[in-house]
């Protein structure tokens, strides 16, 4: 079984007001440095969701800057089929279907070449991410994937995996968990109703129902997390705050960190992009920080070095008592 690093692990997207991967505005290697700066003392690994001017510009800095990074490297993959099930599109013109094909060859020919190139960086690459659940607006045939998978692996010496919701991993990706090197599963138990005070017991009912199906391969989570605002679309408004994020992730690394399980917190910042244009939208407020680079509670609480302290690495403990959690 391969052997994957350990620390505490966050994804990061680092798009502020006014950019976005869609229009293709991405932060510049000034404000990704100053993102970098402000992660670096808590997080060592990072995911990155694709091989965009963004993630190469990430990818320059950590070197650049010699800074303290390991990197989880995606690849985003555009839907190759339509999937009428998703709720809010995934509907396309046989043309765009034809020219994300292309875009997917692409994307994972630039996930390989700069993996080849950063590899002190990138541990892991991810070929796709939730591009097979029912709800997809990305979805990729079975078949294809595992095309794509082994066209990776043929060229890279890191391990790969795929990123998708725990349920399709119970029941329907049997054939493609046979090509990866290791499963990265995710859990939100916020979009499925939970409160903070019962999530956790969710989140680990969803990790061993998939860990528990893959003895002989490693099992990872590359996204949980809580959002801090919600118009009520998809999370109930009154699940949606700051202080039930904290309860939830102070919960959820306790539980991990005791179990050695690698779980990558979603996410860094709020991402002001995504979702409609609703400002209550819950898409946009996944993250610690808000898009101005603001701590939300369950960063001002760890700055505290009361509460939090036991979440991080050994070498960045305060040498004063502090309380444990747990």
């Amino acid at each position: 079984m391969i052997k994957l690093p350990t620390g505490l692990a966050i994804c990061y997207s680092g798009y502020r007001e006014g950019q976005s991967p869609v229009e293709k505005q991405y932060p510049s290697h000034g404000e990704i440095a100053e993102d970098l700066t402000l992660l670096r003392d808590r997080w060592s690994l990072l995911r990155l969701y694709d091989c965009s001017a963004h993630a190469q510009r990430v990818l320059e800095v950590i070197r650049r800057d010699r800074l303290p990074f390991r990197v989880l490297l995606g690849a985003h993959l555009a839907a190759e089929v339509n999937n009428p099930a998703c709720p809010w599109g995934g509907m396309y013109a046989d043309r765009q279907l034809e020219a994300n094909r292309a875009e997917n060859d692409a994307e994972t020919q630039r996930l390989i070449a700069l993996a080849r190139r950063y590899p002190d960086i990138v541990f892991a690459v991810a070929v796709g991410n939730e591009a097979m659940v029912d709800w997809t607006d990305h979805l990729v045939p079975m078949e294809r994937m595992i095309a794509l998978v082994r066209r990776v692996r043929a060229h890279l010496p890191q391990p790969v995996t795929f990123c998708e919701n725990y349920i399709p991993w119970r029941h329907q990706l049997w054939d493609l968990a046979a090509e990866l090197d290791f499963i990265s599963l995710h859990t939100y138990p916020v979009w499925e109703y939970k409160n903070a005070h019962e999530a956790i017991d969710y989140t680990r009912d969803n990790y061993y129902s998939v860990a528990s199906l893959y003895h002989n391969k490693p099992v990872i989570i590359t996204e949980a997390g809580w959002t801090t605002r919600s118009n009520g679309r998809g999370i109930e408004p009154h699940h949606a705050s700051q202080a039930f994020q904290a309860i939830y992730l102070e919960n959820l690394l306790t539980w991990t960190r005791n179990a050695n399980i690698l779980t990558f917190i979603f996410e860094a910042f709020d991402e002001p992009w995504k979702g409609s244009n609703d400002p209550l939208e819950p898409e946009k407020h996944w993250g610690l920080y808000s898009v101005d680079r603001q701590p939300k509670a369950f960063i001002t609480g760890w700055d505290s070095a009361t509460t939090f302290v036991a979440l991080m690495p050994p070498e960045l403990q305060p040498m004063a008592p502090s309380t444990n959690i747990g």
